[in-house]
């Protein structure tokens, strides 16, 4: 940028990308900083979404957007499922007063505003089983799509039409630890050319968004009046306009689309994605135990069995979980294989062991409940609280 003390700050030059010199510096008579306009020819467009629409597979696919939804071929060879193994031994373990003791205590322990008597003096009166059962279903799915996506050039292989491009269900991919969430971005063999960037234009770079490619700022000391208390203002020596920081008086960012490079290779990006789809049944509660708790603790597993598609449970104690098994594996069924490709299925059965503890203290009855594995304890009637106040 070039300085003058002669002529009068020109007005804001524009360019495709609107004005880039700020308005509030144009006042007659000011000196000010010569601003030579920035010409930019008419970016060229994105390339056509459609050129790819001769490969079989990746017909309509888009720039963005989230991508094209890849549907998975038809008549892929699942295994079938292997008949359900024998699993009668359904124990049903319960706790006992020293452990549902200890629980309330370190429950107590955890309250700071809890006293401590009523574990010390409590009487137990009985101990109430309410174990229920958490049937779960997971089915691991693989879903693919499809979208045009750019990086910039920087002598990458250009391989665009060299032979033609495999399917989206026959790229290899590498399948992460089952029933594991993961998502793999891979790009398309055969799909890469290089074109021009469309942002910047071919140039490597954009107007300065601090400056809007003025390339200078107002003063902020004298706010572009280039006077303070009367005298010339030190910071801009009465310009009224200091450099800009951000673009070190340039007027110019480095593109971000193509990092300067001026060039982008375009490419088919298949974006391949791992779901493990869960849904869970939890058996009636009859103890009036809030059931939301449930889904915050584990349990003791009394069945397990992973294969490509499970038949539903059989034989089960709980009638319950046997109709929830059949109901979800058919849920799972529709809504799954018609979207992605079902890789594999697991269904567990846990017991979910919940005690009422009911006991007494200064003659009066009270009870809590112990859950999970975790031994958590929950409780709406605890007897000795108080309100603390931290000042």
């Amino acid at each position: 940028m070039a300085f003058t003390d002669k002529k009068p700050l020109l007005s804001a030059p524009t360019s495709s990308y609107g004005s880039i010199y700020p308005g509030s510096l144009s006042a007659p008579g000011r000196q000010g900083m010569l601003v030579p306009p920035m010409v930019y020819g008419e970016a060229p467009s994105a390339p056509p979404p459609s050129m790819f629409d001769n490969l079989p597979g990746y017909e309509g696919t888009q720039t963005g957007g989230g991508g094209k939804f890849v549907p998975p071929p038809s008549g892929l060879p699942y295994p079938p499922a292997e008949p359900l193994p024998p699993q009668t031994e359904w124990a049903i373990p319960s706790i006992t007063e020293e452990v549902a003791r200890k629980a309330f205590t370190d429950y107590v322990n955890s309250k700071c505003c809890y006293s401590s008597s009523p574990v010390e003096e409590a009487t137990f009166t009985s101990l109430e089983a309410h174990n229920t059962y958490r049937y779960r279903l997971e089915t691991f799915t693989e879903s693919r799509s499809t979208e045009w996506s750019n990086e910039p050039f920087e002598g990458q292989p250009v391989d665009a039409f060299t032979q033609a491009a495999p399917g989206p269900w026959n790229v290899p991919v590498q399948t992460p630890e089952l029933f594991k969430d993961a998502t793999q971005d891979i790009k398309v063999p055969c799909t890469s050319s290089v074109k021009p960037c469309h942002t910047c234009n071919t140039t490597g770079k954009v107007p300065c968004k601090d400056c809007s490619g003025a390339g200078n700022k107002p003063c902020q000391s004298c706010a572009g009046s280039g006077a303070q208390l009367g005298e010339t203002c030190a910071a801009c020596s009465g310009r009224g306009c200091q450099s800009c920081f951000h673009c070190s008086g340039s007027g110019t960012d480095k593109c971000d689309t193509c990092k300067g490079k001026k060039q982008l290779l375009v490419f088919i990006k298949l974006t391949v994605k791992w779901t493990n789809n869960i849904s869970d049944f939890v058996g009636a509660l009859q103890s009036g135990f809030p059931v939301d708790k449930i889904s915050k603790v584990s349990g003791n597993k009394v069945f397990s069995v992973t294969q490509y598609m499970v038949y539903p449970v059989q034989g089960f104690p709980d009638p319950d979980i046997c109709q929830a098994a059949q109901r979800l594996v058919n849920e799972h069924q529709t809504k799954y294989a018609a979207t992605s490709r079902v890789l594999q299925q697991r269904q567990t059965i846990e017991l979910i062991p919940i005690t009422k503890v009911n006991y007494t203290w200064k003659g009066n009855p009270y009870d809590y409940f112990v859950y999970g594995s975790e031994h958590k304890v929950e409780t709406d009637n605890y007897p000795a609280t108080c309100c603390c106040t931290i000042l």
